[in-house]
């Protein structure tokens, strides 16, 4: 599987993949681009429909569902959209006759909601779900299906927590020194983990350290990015400066930066000299990586920074998504710091 901007990309995917795809047809679907994924999961009885969880992604469409960070509930969103989504999920629900458990996923793009797949069964967010709202949707979904009613067990309506449970992936890549450290349509993760507070920052901060990430609260972050994604670094690069974190560009995002502000120091990138990226991560001079794939022209370097950085278990982020979390975590982590609370607290809250 693969996400292909042009015919070139196309026939060489093709070609590379001859063999796997001589026994059928080759599915070609539209991609909808900078669009918002959200996934909900369902309950039905084979008459009524609830919505158990409406899941914001952090990634952007395009991301396999399984390596997107999670939401819930969402929080920019509009309300309306919201409301309308909870309202087609009843609606396909009821259409399909539930009795158990049901996965629905959306894209938002430009206000419009499109469907991209329904599956009237459980989902691996099942267990997220059930955790971040303190009900056993499997053990429901089974009391269902034996007979009980959705009145019987008392779920009559969505119920959106008061607080923020954030679901986070672990990935392997440490494992695969052969396999680029970017995400895409095709599922990498082998584990989740969950951070959860009534603050977003604090709760994707608990999020990244649960899979075993480490944050310092000062030091230098590189910053590199492509030109569609540059527009997108401003926000969350003008919180962590303001933090006191030093940034260190390449020349095309340090000029970027500059233009917009925001004070950063020039880096060689592989091709332009010494000391390069790879010397300033390797010299411990990075302490956190924002990396966004780039062109053909780039890519081997792009890809080398990537390895390295698994490598030196280097916190990586790779979509600007990811980014404006982190500035949000990492505001957290300096004014608040995460904190612990027992789940029954949020469950009563």
């Amino acid at each position: 599987m693969l996400i292909v901007y042009s015919r070139e990309e196309l026939e060489k995917y093709m070609k590379d993949e001859a063999e796997s795809l001589k026994d059928g047809p080759v599915l070609i679907d539209k991609f909808l681009e900078n669009a918002q994924e959200i996934d909900v999961d369902a309950i039905g009885d084979g008459t009524d429909i609830v919505v158990a969880g409406i899941m914001q992604h952090i990634e952007e469409a395009g991301i396999h569902s399984g390596d997107s960070a999670m939401i819930l509930p969402p929080l920019t969103i509009d309300k309306k959209i919201l409301l309308e989504i909870e309202k087609q999920a009843v609606v396909c629900g009821k259409a399909l006759h539930v009795k158990g458990l049901m996965n629905i996923q959306f894209a938002i793009k430009d206000s419009e909601i499109y469907f991209i797949e329904v599956n009237p069964r459980a989902s691996r967010t099942v267990p997220f779900v059930s955790k971040a709202t303190g009900i056993q949707w499997a053990k429901m979904a089974a009391l269902v299906m034996v007979g009980h009613t959705l009145k019987d067990l008392g779920i009559l309506n969505y119920r959106k927590p008061e607080y923020i449970s954030v679901k986070e992936v672990v990935i392997p890549f440490n494992k695969f020194p052969d396999v680029d450290a970017v995400l895409g349509p095709e599922m990498k993760s082998t584990g989740e983990v969950m951070g959860i507070d009534y603050d977003f920052g604090t709760a994707f901060l608990k999020s990244q350290q649960a899979a075993g990430q480490k944050f310092p609260k000062s030091g230098s972050i590189l910053v590199t990015v492509n030109d569609v994604n540059k527009p997108g670094i401003i926000e969350p690069m003008k919180k962590i400066k303001k933090l006191g974190y030093n940034i260190i560009s390449t020349s095309g995002t340090a000029r970027y930066l500059i233009d917009n502000g925001i004070e950063c120091r020039t880096v060689f990138k592989l091709s332009e000299g010494r000391p390069n990226i790879i010397d300033e991560i390797k010299n411990g001079n990075i302490q956190i990586i924002f990396n966004t794939p780039a062109g053909k022209e780039a890519y081997a370097d792009d890809a080398y920074i990537r390895k390295t950085a698994i490598t030196l278990q280097i916190p990586l982020f790779t979509t600007i998504q990811a980014m404006l979390a982190l500035a949000q975590a990492l505001e957290s982590f300096h004014h608040k710091g995460p904190g612990v609370c027992p789940l029954q607290e949020y469950y009563n809250s």
